[in-house]
């Protein structure tokens, strides 16, 4: 079903002292050369474009989960057309607003593609956004970037021969996250709500906030199984192990958090409580994570009271 609906409070957005960007450094690690996997039969990964793109290629046209950067855009566009054998790409969609997952969005509304969003997604599109955990500002994007369909809860299509399952996961990396399921390939395309390697990212200027990530990652395990390929927004694709490791670290850690912010203690202090010691090897500089996980829980400070937490 889609429609449109008035963006839910916009979050304050409060200071907080940053490290090293833990978003810059994974756009970074995926922007240089194209380069496309094969994941199953008309299916392929492609990365260098900024984030990972999921290209599914039809009899006569493509289908996208995802867009990379804007400065990439173009030859993403290029690439995929000759992976695809010129067939233009007629749907896509757009896992949350952040800048390097919608690059293509505009050259994709000029050529009259679908650019399927959750409804959260289109309205952070169509604003200004004050970043102010990475001290940036981003305008709305042109309206003919925005996505022009858009939905509330789930839905699936049918491309092809092949169906097509979406679904809002819920306030975790942002509020519109979503994923991207193909059953018949058993591929889900999960956004950063899963991250490869590093801690996730948690923006709680827009939604994102720890205990929605586990939630989150809860319901992503739900839906896939040993054989699954899950595609996160960046880095190298993920089973169901590796997702039960990241989504058990996001648990612990947010107990431990709870339990800092019930005793009264402020950001600086979470850091230096080291909530996350045993997996900094794992997953590298926690203290983005951490502060961005505090200013989550404020932003959440009166349902934690309802529940008794804090």
């Amino acid at each position: 079903m889609f429609g449109s609906m008035n963006r839910r409070g916009f979050l304050g957005v409060m200071g907080c002292a940053a490290g090293a960007s833990m978003a810059r450094q994974a756009w970074a690690q995926n922007a240089g050369s194209m380069a496309a996997t094969k994941l199953a039969e008309n299916f392929l990964l492609i990365t260098g474009a900024g984030s990972n793109v999921l290209a599914a290629i039809g009899a006569d046209e493509v289908l996208l989960v995802d867009g990379g950067d804007a400065a990439h855009s173009a030859e993403l566009l290029r690439f995929v057309s000759s992976q695809a054998g010129g067939k233009p790409v007629k749907i896509a969609f757009n896992t949350h607003w952040h800048h390097d997952h919608v690059g293509a969005n505009e050259a994709l509304g000029r050529s009259g593609a679908k650019i399927c969003s959750h409804v959260f997604t289109k309205q952070w599109l169509s604003t200004e956004i004050d970043w102010g955990w990475q001290h940036q500002i981003f305008e709305p994007l042109p309206e003919i970037a925005r996505p022009n369909q858009t939905f509330y809860d789930s839905g699936n299509l049918t491309f092809g021969t092949e169906q097509v399952q979406y679904a809002h996961i819920g306030p975790a990396h942002t509020d519109g996250d979503i994923y991207v399921y193909f059953p018949g390939p058993n591929i889900l395309m999960a956004g950063d709500v899963v991250s490869a390697g590093s801690y996730p990212v948690l923006d709680w200027t827009t939604g994102g906030w720890i205990y929605g990530i586990v939630e989150g990652q809860d319901t992503l395990l739900k839906l896939v199984n040993e054989q699954t390929r899950i595609v996160p927004g960046t880095g190298p694709v993920q089973t169901k192990a590796d997702l039960q490791t990241l989504r058990d670290m996001c648990e612990t850690v947010r107990g431990r958090l709870f339990e800092l912010i019930r005793h009264g203690n402020g950001p600086k202090d979470m850091v230096a409580a080291k909530p996350t010691a045993e997996f900094d090897q794992k997953y590298g500089d926690p203290e983005q994570f951490i502060l961005n996980a505090y200013r989550g829980l404020w932003a959440h400070v009166r349902e934690l009271r309802g529940s008794g937490i804090v």
